[in-house]
Order: C-alpha cells, then structure tokens, then sequence
C-alpha cells in the first residue's frame, strides 16, 4: 500500500536530496532520518551523542553518515557542515532539531543550565542555519526549525525553554521574508508534548513532572513520536511554513493574547507547592543535578 503523505497534491520528492539533521541521535531528529531516507534522501546526522548517532547511521545503511558537533559551537558546525558537503556533496534540507530542556524556577534554578537551554535551542538554530546556509541558497533548499507548544503557551517552570522557542519561531518568521528572494524556504514546527526522552525524562522530575501532569486537556496530552513524525514528514515534504503537531495547535495560535491570564489563573492553586518542593529537591540533589533533564541535556551541559 502507498504511503498516504506520497499522494499529498504539493509535495516534492526528497529522492537524492541531502537533509542535515541536528539533534538526530533520537526521537524526532532519529524518527525522520530513518524516514526520509527511506523515501531515497541522503542524511547527515550532526550532533553531541555520536555513538548513538552512529547506531542511527547504521540502521539506515549507506545513505546515512554520522559528525559529532555541538551546536552552539560555530568551529564544530563549520567543520561539520565542511564534511557534509565534501561526502555528499552538497545540501539541500536542514532541519534544527537539536534541543534541550531543564527544569526550575527562575529564582531557584541552576543559572548554568537556564542559560544552556537559550544557547542550544536558540542560539544552535542560529549558527546552524548560518552556517548551512550558503550550501541551502546554492540548492533553492529548505530550512526548518523545531520550535514547540511552548512558544504559544508558556508554562511556569519553562521560563528558559518557553522564551527559547518562542524566539526560534520569530527567527524564523523573518528569516523566512529575507531569503525568499533567493529561492529558500523557511519552515517552523510547534510540536506539543510528545513521547520521546526529552519530554519522558521531564515528566520523571519529583517536582516538575506532577506539575505537567496537572496541565489541563489537550494542552497537557502527550502523543506518540510517530504522530510528529508524521505531520513533520508531511510538512517537509511541501516545504511548509508551519507546521503544527498535532493540527490543533494551530488553531491555539488564535488565543494567543488570551493564554498568559489563563495560566496564571491556573497556576495559582499548584505552584506555591511546587516552588517550596523546588527548592527541598536543589537543597537534596543540588541545583545543577535538579535542573538538568535527559540524555541530550547531560550531552550538552557536561563539563
């Protein structure tokens, strides 16, 4: 049977086109390498966690290969991206998926790791964008960056991650009006909370994990990695401007000016408790051992 997204009016064909993935050691970055190179791309899978990387590549076979970069390094990117082009010989699609997340409030939290969380999933965009982006204009290419719910509805506990995305996505909007000219596409996608290390490692907080389970509807349900895997693999393939994961997500972008009260509002019954439980965990673990989340976080903060 046909896959359905192959029949989708608009889209393009990815066979032979060469996507750099950031972040692609697993979940949404691994998830769609494995896909588009199973509809013939070549992936170039950049990113901290190389052994893992490697296994990706591996799975995939001949058409994958592995760079080990830090993102918010401009020498590793570079020298990456360098390699890219040298083995593959150009590139076509960058995807900007690596992120990180903690967990804490602004008067408690561990200040290292707040501001990692802005460098990586704000300033990484950036420099990979920059860097990659001669090679994209060269090929009338793609950009996407993962953005997130959070950049619409913004959490208490989030600070860091929510002003992180919310940033990608405005990036976003206006390198997309800089480049079209050129013949480059600029997507953004907002994915909610979906079921990979990042969001699972979060929910296993003492403190913070009980505090998204308390999150209301829809906008505290998580969803199972290939339901992102397959409206970003869709998206990407019309070179989208957006793309909301799930759809309704895109229709909370009309409330916008009305969330902030909201989650004020809803806030004031669970915070307090979890404020004074934040600073109990940092008084056992220590801040920076309370703050940082999954594997990617650790990769990004170690040292």
């Amino acid at each position: 049977m046909a896959n359905p997204f192959s029949l989708l009016s608009g889209t393009k064909k990815v066979d032979g086109k060469v996507v750099l993935i950031t972040g692609a050691a697993r979940g949404i970055g691994a998830g769609l390498a494995e896909r588009l190179a199973a509809r013939g791309a070549k992936v170039a899978l950049v990113g901290l966690e190389a052994e893992e990387q490697q296994k990706v590549a591996g799975r995939i076979g001949p058409n994958a290969r592995a760079w080990e970069a830090d993102v918010t390094s401009w020498d590793a990117l570079e020298q990456a991206t360098k390699g890219v082009v040298e083995h593959f010989g150009g590139i076509d699609i960058v995807i900007a998926n690596a992120g990180i997340a903690t967990a804490g409030f602004v008067r408690s939290v561990d200040r290292a790791a707040f501001e990692k969380v802005i460098e990586v999933d704000l300033l990484g965009v950036w420099r990979t964008f920059r860097v990659t982006l001669p090679h994209v204009i060269e090929r009338k290419g793609y950009l996407l960056a993962i953005s997130s719910l959070a950049a619409i509805t913004h959490a208490p506990g989030m600070a860091n991650y929510a002003a992180a995305k919310a940033g990608v996505e405005a990036f976003s909007n206006s390198l997309r009006a800089e480049v079209a000219h050129l013949g480059v596409k600029v997507g953004v996608a907002h994915p909610t909370w979906i079921r990979t290390d990042l969001v699972e490692s979060a929910d296993a907080h003492p403190v913070f994990g009980k505090l998204r389970a308390s999150m209301p509807g829809l906008i505290g349900k998580t969803y199972p990695l290939d339901v992102a895997l397959d409206d970003l693999e869709a998206g990407i393939l019309k070179r989208a401007r957006t793309i909301h994961v799930p759809r309704w997500v895109g229709a909370l972008k009309l409330f916008r000016a009305f969330l902030p009260p909201i989650i004020e509002i809803g806030s004031r019954s669970r915070v307090p408790s979890a404020d004074k439980a934040a600073l109990a965990d940092i008084e056992a673990r220590g801040a920076f051992e309370s703050a940082v989340t999954g594997h990617g976080g650790r990769a990004a903060t170690k040292g």
